[in-house]
């Protein structure tokens, strides 16, 4: 039996290599070198653009659980990064076009998988993976658009994530503006003093450079919370920070300015920062951010990033098991899901592939613990929010532990820990 995947990427190596050693013959649609992207360059497949880093090696970090969680499954990333790995300290990284080669030449030798050069101009109709990342060429994109019901988005602008116990509640407050409902938001209250201080570095911090593709006219709809401040310096105050509605508890009178937040996951452990997205630094975010009262010591889940990123309304479209609803077998795999980052992208195409088995042979459907990393980014693309952005593997979408620990390093361990044995547990049979 012939399956298709759409994208020589990332997730798109990684669902064709899954297929084909589960014994399908694989089409893998690729358009390079016939057309490239304005970001890629190389000829070869998987090429990584932004960075040659995989991030945090050691387990007990979310990205190292994620990339164990990969190897258990027989990643073929994994492996090439293993191959191809330089010194980086205490994260894996590879020599770029090395990686590129070794998955280009197993995918190419793959003797069930066939390698089409040429891009794809119509939507699949059954036992796809469409893999085919942020930069989707404009054609398809118009394709998948136009069949979604206009549920893709072309850039990615989204605001910080904190974590909820690193905020400083003595200074911060919950309210609704004007008590309207629940008090849903936390508020974060300035003297006039902190006000300005804050303003000055924020309109004076670096921001990124752009990429020769990306142009940040496209965001006068959300614009970057530096480039509101640069208008004036009550700008924000007016915007983003106004204070009005809001009664901070501890003088019982309005603040001079305020910024708040946002739950980011029904359960309460993230926060975003309202109205602050921003193209600053990731560094210089930290930095200034946390002059914010309250925000003194926040842990930073996701920075703020504004990018040309095609991605689809996930929660809409897909369901657990990153297929399009209502389809024949149609699966989305990589960014375009809504996960971010090198392997978050490939771990959903491994994923894609195995449920897309799954579906075939008729097996029942497998649901990841919500412990493992991957089963909270598979939650994260398919739970219903209001406003779906792109995120990361980070310990903060994983259900909390009931013992508390101090210490960072060992609680991330423990956490780490139980996802990596439940999802062994939940695997056992794929892993057979």
């Amino acid at each position: 039996m012939k399956v298709k995947v759409i994208g020589a990427g990332l997730a798109g190596c990684e669902a064709a290599w899954r297929l084909a050693n589960s014994g399908y013959e694989v089409l893998l649609y690729e358009m390079k070198p016939v057309k490239y992207t304005p970001a890629h360059h190389y000829k070869g497949f998987a090429e990584l653009v932004c960075s040659n880093s995989l991030k945090a090696a050691r387990i007990e970090s979310a990205a190292g659980m994620l990339k164990e969680e990969m190897r258990l499954l027989g990643s073929l990333v994994m492996e090439a990064a293993a191959a191809t790995s330089v010194e980086a300290g205490g994260a894996l990284a590879v020599n770029r076009t090395d990686f590129s080669d070794y998955i280009t030449e197993k995918i190419t030798s793959h003797p069930k998988i066939t390698v089409i050069a040429e891009e794809v101009t119509e939507f699949p109709e059954e036992n796809t993976v469409i893999a085919t990342g942020p930069l989707t060429s404009d054609s398809f994109a118009d394709v998948i658009y136009t069949k979604l019901g206009r549920a893709l988005s072309f850039y990615d602008a989204a605001a910080p994530i904190v974590t909820a116990e690193s905020l400083d509640m003595t200074k911060a407050f919950y309210a609704s503006r004007y008590d309207r409902g629940e008090a849903d938001y936390i508020n974060c209250p300035f003297t006039k003093e902190e006000y300005e201080a804050f303003y000055g570095a924020l309109v004076s911090a670096e921001t990124a450079p752009l990429k020769e593709f990306e142009d940040l006219t496209v965001y006068e709809g959300c614009m970057p919370v530096e480039v509101l401040a640069k208008r004036g310096i009550d700008s924000v105050r007016y915007g983003c920070m106004k204070p009005v509605g809001l009664t901070d508890p501890r003088t019982g009178r309005r603040p001079y300015a305020a910024v708040q937040l946002r739950k980011e996951n029904k359960e309460g452990t993230l926060y975003n920062i309202v109205g602050f997205q921003t193209n600053l630094k990731f560094g210089e975010q930290q930095r200034v951010f946390r002059m914010i009262p309250g925000l003194e010591n926040a842990e930073f889940m996701r920075y703020g990033v504004m990018h040309r990123n095609t991605f689809l309304n996930s929660p809409l479209l897909l369901n657990e098991q990153f297929m399009l609803k209502d389809s024949k077998n149609v699966f989305f795999a990589g960014q375009m899901t809504g996960v971010e980052g090198y392997t978050e992208s490939a771990m959903s195409g491994i994923l894609a592939a195995m449920h897309l088995v799954r579906n075939i042979e008729g097996k029942a459907v497998l649901t990841l613990p919500e412990t493992s990393m991957s089963g909270a980014l598979s939650r994260h693309i398919s739970t219903e929010t209001k406003n779906f952005q792109p995120m990361g593997a980070n310990m903060g979408i994983l259900p909390t532990i009931p013992e508390r620990i101090k210490d960072k390093q060992a609680k991330y361990a423990v956490i780490a820990e139980r996802g990596l044995s439940d999802f062994r547990r939940v695997m056992a049979e794929e892993l057979r």
